[in-house]
C-alpha cells in the first residue's frame, strides 16, 4: 500500500508541455481514475510515477519518500499499457509467471502456481495457459497483460486504458473484478480511461486533466454534482450535459453568467416553456428525449414507456442548474 504525491511536476516533450505544474495527492489504498481527452497528460502522469520518464521540474513521492532516480523495479509498481506487452515466444503461463521469477521477488514455485491459477481464472484465460501468446486474440492478450500485473501484488498498480480492447460483456465483468481485487488488497491503483462508466463505477477519486493541468480532483459524485467548469462537467455523464445560453430560460440568472449547464435530471418536464420532440431513443430502462428549444438542441431522459413521439410538444424548465462565466468557470 502506498500514498503517491506529485509536487509541482512539469514535463515537456520538445515545445509541448505534457504536464504543467501538477500537484496531486493519491491517497493510500485509493482507486483513482484520470479523465481527459488525448493529450491531456494522463499517460504522462503514469510514466512519472512508474519511472519510465522523469519530470523536468518538481518531485514525486511514494509514502513520503522522493523516488526520483529510482528504477521502476525499485518503486514496486506494476504498469499495464494500452498496447499488449507480452513475450510472444512464451506461453500464457510463462508470461504470467515471468514477473514472479524475478530475483528481487524470490517467489517459491508453489506460490507462483497458486497465483497464476487464481489470476487466470479471474481473467477467464485458465483454458489458454499452455497456448503461445501469438495464438491469442487481441482481447486475450490484453487479459494476459493485466494478469502479469495482478500476480505481482505490487504497492501500486498503474493502468493505461487496460480494458479498451475487450468486448462489452468482458469489459463489464472485469470492471467488477478489478474493483473487487483492488478493494480486497488495499493497494493503490491509478487508472486512465476515456470510459465514463468505468470512472463512475470503479473510482474512489477522479482527477480531471486538461492540457497538462489538473482542473478538478474529488469523488465521482463530487465531480459530477459540483463541477468547477464546463470542461469538468463535460467529462462525466451520459447523455452529456447540455450547455446553453444563460438567458435562454425565463427567470433570473447570476450576474456575468454566459452559459447554463443542465444535466438530464436537471430538466423538469410538464411545466415551463414549450420544447419540441425531435427524436425518441428507447434504451430499455430509460428513454432519451432529443428536444428543440428556442432553436437550441438538448437531451433529457424520461419514463421508459413514454408515449411521446416526434413533433410533439413537452413543457420543460430548469431545476437547480449550473451557471458558468465567459471563460467556462463555474459560478457558485
Amino acid at each position: 500500500m502506498a500514498e503517491i504525491v506529485l509536487e509541482n511536476v512539469t514535463k515537456r516533450f520538445g515545445d509541448e508541455v505534457a504536464l504543467d505544474n501538477v500537484s496531486l495527492t493519491i491517497p493510500d489504498g485509493s482507486f483513482v481514475v484520470l479523465l481527459g481527452p488525448t493529450g491531456a497528460g494522463k499517460t504522462t502522469t503514469l510514466r512519472m510515477i512508474s519511472g519510465l520518464d522523469e519530470p523536468d521540474s518538481g518531485d514525486v513521492f511514494i509514502d513520503g519518500h522522493s523516488i526520483l532516480g529510482q528504477t521502476p523495479a525499485q518503486r514496486n509498481v506494476a504498469m499495464v499499457f494500452q498496447q499488449y506487452s507480452l513475450y510472444p515466444h512464451l506461453t500464457v503461463r510463462q508470461n504470467l509467471e515471468f514477473p514472479l521469477k524475478s530475483p528481487l521477488l524470490q517467489t517459491p514455485q508453489a506460490e507462483i502456481n497458486e497465483k497464476v491459477k487464481a489470476v487466470s481464472e479471474v481473467l477467464q484465460i485458465a483454458h489458454k495457459l499452455d497456448n503461445k501468446a501469438t495464438a491469442l486474440s487481441g482481447g486475450e492478450m490484453q487479459r494476459v497483460s493485466i494478469g502479469r500485473a495482478l500476480v505481482r501484488s505490487p504497492n501500486i498498480y498503474l493502468m493505461d486504458e487496460p480494458l479498451s480492447s475487450l468486448d462489452a460483456k468482458l469489459r463489464a465483468d472485469l470492471r467488477i473484478e478489478l474493483k473487487r481485487i483492488q478493494a480486497n488488497s488495499g493497494q493503490t491503483l491509478l487508472y486512465v480511461t476515456h470510459d465514463q462508466i468505468e470512472a463512475m463505477t470503479m473510482a474512489t477519486h477522479i482527477g480531471v486533466l486538461d492540457n497538462g493541468k489538473l482542473v478538478q480532483f474529488g469523488s465521482p459524485r463530487e465531480v459530477y454534482e459540483n463541477p468547477v467548469s464546463i470542461y469538468s462537467a463535460s467529462r462525466l455523464g451520459q447523455p452529456r450535459i447540455n450547455i446553453l445560453p444563460a438567458d435562454l430560460f425565463e427567470g433570473d440568472c447570476p450576474k456575468h453568467a454566459k452559459s447554463i449547464g443542465l444535466r438530464p435530471e436537471q430538466i423538469n418536464q410538464g411545466k415551463g416553456e414549450d420544447a419540441y420532440v425531435t427524436r425518441v431513443e428507447h434504451l430499455g430502462d430509460q428513454t432519451r428525449l432529443h428536444l428543440k428549444f428556442k432553436e437550441h438542441d438538448l437531451i433529457t431522459v424520461t419514463d421508459a414507456h413514454t408515449p411521446l413521439q416526434y413533433g410533439e410538444v413537452v413543457k420543460i424548465q430548469p431545476k437547480e442548474p449550473f451557471f458558468f462565466d465567459e471563460d467556462g468557470a463555474r459560478i457558485v
